[in-house]
């Protein structure tokens, strides 16, 4: 179908939209496809158990998650230079040929070079977030994150799902069919997906800003941003708590099966993302970012609080719905941050809140599963096994400090971010 046909009742910001959700929803569907096939596919490369799958499995993670680390603030560097239009396209291409040749991998080296690849192509959250914001103004744009980070959380719960069912077909089937719809979204952005970025707003690129270190510094030495920042770790040093021991956590003290630690990780996510793409659209407006944002860090604070001390299935069940409403956060802290910076520093400014990301998921990571380690490991004399939730809700409580010495700060500009939603919701009703 020709794309003069589709002009006519699809816009670009329409067309946009959809290929970045689509882009977005697909790179977490990805990371979390080879979940359910890597114990038996790397045992299958390494000729070793699911103990020694285990370990192997860790460190494929490990660098997945290092590589996105390493690469966002560059990826956003450069969409900053290019355009998002080129950066987005050519990443879908390199994950199409990276998942095509991990379909076929046959030692466990490759399968690590195929994971390195994956992380550094899919490092491209930061573009997608910054072709949002040149689309969007600014009463538009925590709405419009809120609907993109909605499309990551059903990725992140798709993606095993999808993975553990196709898995029963082959293990090397999950790879196959990313690549696949990998490659329809590249067929529809190659047509469809317009530049978002003009080109007297494209800055030239710079390598001692285009890292996560680099990108990080230059921004830290903006106070506000400086504060917004440290906020951002903290909450994902809390957050990454549920990723890094919710399976061990359940499995040990509630006793769960794979299908309840499965079906509670589903609900879960989809939760988080009825709220970025739902609730999200209806409070910012009527209440602001900075509200929403303490609104949702209340929250979190009683669900990681409460799970820490649960003394049974039915407590943990309802605190689910509370720790799903501190996905309100992240679209109101992302919106807050880049009302902070020009357009054309908005691919870096996101690179650099995906860097924190990128590095917190490492981190904490780490962090709990060996404090849930020491919790557990010695039950006749110390046993807690909430301890990583007690952890994170220390780190989540500490997060409000700096976000709000950073909402002082910036006080004046919400103020009339805020009147504007207001007048909009207004007028939409």
């Amino acid at each position: 179908m020709p794309a003069s046909f589709l002009k006519f009742s699809v816009s670009d910001k329409d067309h946009t939209l959809f290929f970045v959700g689509c882009t977005a929803l697909l790179h977490a569907i990805g990371a979390g496809l080879i979940i359910p096939v890597t114990p038996h596919l790397v045992s299958e490369l390494t000729g070793t158990g699911i103990a020694g799958a285990a370990m192997w499995g860790g460190f494929i993670a490990a660098v997945y998650a290092i590589m996105q680390f390493l690469c966002s603030a560059t990826v956003g560097a450069l969409s900053d230079r290019f355009g998002r239009r080129p950066v987005l396209l050519v990443s879908l291409a390199v994950l199409v040929v990276d998942y095509l040749i991990m379909t076929f991998a046959n030692s466990i080296w490759l399968l690590f070079a195929g994971r390195l690849i994956a992380g550094a192509a899919s490092a491209t959250y930061a573009t997608s977030y910054a072709a949002v914001a040149d689309i969007s103004g600014r009463n538009k744009r925590s709405t419009r994150f809120g609907m993109i980070g909605a499309c990551i959380g059903l990725g992140f719960v798709l993606g095993p799902a999808v993975g553990g069912l196709l898995g029963e077909l082959g293990i090397r089937v999950p790879f196959y069919a990313a690549a696949v719809l990998l490659a329809v979204t590249l067929t529809y952005g190659l047509f469809y997906m317009p530049e978002t970025l003009r080109e007297e707003k494209r800055r030239p690129f710079e390598w001692r800003k285009a890292n996560p270190v680099g990108a990080a510094l230059y921004f830290m030495q903006f106070e506000t941003l400086r504060r917004f920042f440290l906020a951002l770790f903290l909450f994902e040093m809390a957050n990454f708590v549920y990723a890094a021991i919710w399976p061990y956590y359940t499995f040990e003290a509630l006793k769960w099966t794979s299908t309840q630690v499965g079906l509670s990780l589903a609900v879960v996510g989809l939760g988080f993302s009825g709220v970025k793409g739902g609730l999200i659209r209806w409070i910012i407006p009527r209440h602001g970012e900075e509200r929403t944002a303490l609104i949702g860090f209340a929250f979190s604070v009683v669900a990681l609080l409460g799970f820490a001390v649960a003394p049974n299935t039915w407590v943990v069940i309802a605190l689910l719905p509370l720790s799903a409403l501190g996905a309100m956060i992240i679209p109101a802290l992302t919106g807050l941050i880049s009302h902070s910076v020009t357009s054309d520093r908005q691919g870096e400014l996101q690179g650099a809140f995906a860097s924190i990301i990128g590095l917190t998921a490492v981190l904490s990571t780490l962090l709990m599963t060996q404090v849930f380690a020491l919790a557990t490991s010695t039950p006749d004399r110390f046993y807690f096994p909430g301890a990583p939730f007690l952890l994170a809700a220390v780190f989540m409580t500490a997060a409000v400090w700096p976000f709000l010495r950073a909402i002082r700060q910036q006080r004046p500009t919400l103020e009339v971010s805020r009147r504007l939603m207001q007048y909009t919701a207004m007028r939409g009703n």
